[in-house]
């Protein structure tokens, strides 16, 4: 048996030798500043509560995923009455404001410079519709016996509406995110339900008796609408061999002096409902 043993140590030896580490160079775009200004004026509150967040892209491998932005200079114009809202610097990425007033179908001007560069951008202050329901049913997914909640709301006849509804259960990390468009829903009631179907390998559960929902309603622009459509289809078709690949997102955020220094992320201004569903 030695022989075999002798052997079977030289192949070991052989294949260990044969392993080289290869360094692959992947290669970095320049960072660029990511604006994540969403303000939403909560039907009942005063709105005046308001932050915008600041950040630098970094590598797909750093170690640091979040670089904030330190002393920028941000503040939102309503282009209708001239007020001026200046967020401050809170030394951690976050710029606040307490004193905004949202107003319905005005125009807000959102202006950031950093790095002695100026980034705008423009967005209305667009109503919500009201909801009319929520409640739960075992009837409209694809899971007859997996319980969904529902929400209705009721479109205005006439108008053009873009809506936004964000679902979020205390059990996920991520939400579930829907675009709508009321081109076929014009003066209606509209239902949508959010389901989640068993998954032993995401680890997902249907809804059971006593979980929680989250759930908001927004009015938004068509243009936002726009890039609401292409950020959850990016996401949803991620992974799939037949999806277009991914290209970064550019929102509306424009940077004046170098226009090919672009910035990631968006500026909204949004009037939402908010509430919460709690499964029977």
């Amino acid at each position: 048996m030695k022989p075999f043993y002798i052997l079977y140590i030289f192949l070991l030896l052989s294949i260990a030798s044969c392993t080289d580490v290869i360094e692959v160079d992947v290669p970095e775009a320049p960072p660029r500043l990511t604006i994540e200004a969403s303000l939403d004026w909560e039907r009942g509150t005063t709105g005046t509560n308001q932050t915008i967040l600041l950040s630098t892209s970094t590598p797909y491998f750093a170690e640091q995923k979040i670089a904030p932005v330190l002393g920028a200079s941000v503040r939102v114009t309503n282009t209708d009455t001239g007020a001026e809202f200046v967020f401050e610097d809170q030394s951690n990425g976050q710029y606040t404001t307490s004193s905004f007033i949202p107003v319905l179908g005005d125009t807000y001007l959102l202006e950031v410079i950093y790095n002695n560069e100026r980034y705008t951008a423009t967005e209305t202050l667009v109503p919500v519709s009201n909801i009319v329901d929520v409640f739960q049913s075992t009837e409209n997914g694809d899971d007859e016996d997996a319980l969904e909640v529902n929400v209705t709301f009721e479109d205005p006849a006439g108008v053009e509406n873009y809506y936004f509804l964000r679902f979020q259960s205390d059990a996920d990390l991520f939400p579930e995110l829907y675009y709508i468009k009321d081109e076929f829903i014009d003066g209606n009631e509209f239902t949508i339900y959010y389901e989640k179907l068993a998954d032993e390998d995401d680890g997902n559960a249907e809804f059971q008796s006593g979980d929680t929902v989250d759930i908001a309603l927004y009015g938004i622009s068509e243009q936002y609408h726009d890039y609401l459509r292409l950020l959850v289809d990016q996401y949803e078709f991620a992974g799939n061999p037949f999806s277009p690949t991914p290209v970064p997102l550019v929102g509306n955020c424009v940077n004046m002096d170098d226009p090919e220094n672009i910035a990631y992320g968006y500026f909204r201004v949004t009037e939402t409902i908010k509430t919460q569903y709690t499964f029977e």
